[in-house]
């Protein structure tokens, strides 16, 4: 497979009232064509600045300090105005977390579909109109005449983020980010979503990166992980690896948070993942999960790991040093 987009050392800061702020540090991956990527980790650990900076909408105070983000083999950070519009408009399609909110209440969703093929070719009203169609049918809706006369607040929330994705890959982009697409549906809707997000991966060479909060979902959809904390990605590598054979403590934790079905009431008990969330505010040297980490000697606190990889499965984590 080739790859579809490349992130190295990528490092980026937010100015704030106490200072300048390290909330992505040395972030490297690569996503292929036709391959699903998912980002795990929970709120704040820096999956929603990822994503901001790939689309390039970082906000007034965010910087890029480093690194590079390259979309077939050519660097977003270095482009500016047309060029980064284009690039942009052409190989990225974004799903949000809450269709809803990124869709027009004023508009209907013919009007929006239009714009939106409009952004990319300029087209008439009809030829717009029937890529409109094919693509709401594409993405698994009936009736999409009847849905492209109604207003987002006519459709229920499953076909609101149908009609999300269709909205993203109408103009044919190589790279879908989808940010949290399933976090406001029901279970039932959720799994159709994700089922869909499968296939149009497969039938479109379509390279999607999925960030999400929980690795049971990821683990649904995904054919690799990368779970982020601190801003870091701590480690990465295939479902059955991060599942069966996790190797840095967090992902471990993370792990021992989900409920399953396969154990009896009292055979498996869910583990709270204990203390405080990592604080960006707080600039601390070592590891950044150190004061969570029930494993940490005095080490982990003063030196940050460095990435260990063995086939294809990464972590960060110096546990085999300090032991």
């Amino acid at each position: 497979m080739t790859e579809a987009l490349c992130i190295k050392n990528l490092n980026v800061t937010y100015r704030v009232s106490q200072g300048t702020r390290h909330v992505l540090r040395d972030v490297s991956l690569t996503l292929k064509k036709g391959q699903i990527r998912a980002i795990v980790g929970e709120s704040g650990c820096g999956k929603s600045t990822l994503v901001n900076t790939i689309i390039s909408r970082l906000p007034a105070n965010g910087r890029i300090e480093s690194g590079q983000i390259l979309i077939d083999g050519q660097d977003m950070v270095s482009l500016k105005g047309d060029g980064l519009r284009r690039m942009r408009f052409e190989k990225l399609g974004v799903v949000f977390q809450d269709p809803f909110s990124a869709l027009d209440p004023s508009y209907t969703v013919e009007r929006q579909i239009i714009e939106t093929v409009n952004i990319k070719r300029k087209t008439d009203r009809k030829t717009a109109v029937r890529m409109g169609m094919e693509m709401l049918t594409a993405c698994g809706i009936r009736e999409p005449q009847e849905i492209m006369k109604k207003y987002p607040h006519e459709l229920s929330g499953g076909l609101q983020q149908r009609v999300m994705i269709a909205m993203a890959l109408i103009n044919e982009p190589e790279i879908l980010i989808a940010d949290e697409p399933t976090t406001a549906l029901d279970v039932t809707v959720q799994k159709e979503i994700l089922k869909l997000l499968r296939k149009l991966a497969d039938e479109r060479q379509l390279a999607v990166l999925f960030v999400t909060h929980s690795l049971d979902v990821a683990a649904m959809l995904a054919d690799r992980i990368a779970v982020f904390y601190g801003g870091q990605v701590v480690e990465e590598g295939r479902i059955e690896d991060i599942f069966n054979f996790p190797l840095h403590p967090y992902t471990q934790a993370l792990l021992k948070t989900i409920p399953s079905i396969e154990y009896g009431k009292n055979e498996r008990k869910l583990m709270p993942i204990e203390g405080e969330l990592f604080s960006f505010l707080d600039e601390n040297e070592g590891c950044c999960f150190a004061p969570r980490c029930p494993y940490a000697r005095e080490t982990c606190f003063r030196v940050s790991p460095v990435i260990k990889e063995n086939m294809g499965h990464s972590y960060a984590c110096l546990l085999e040093e300090v032991l």
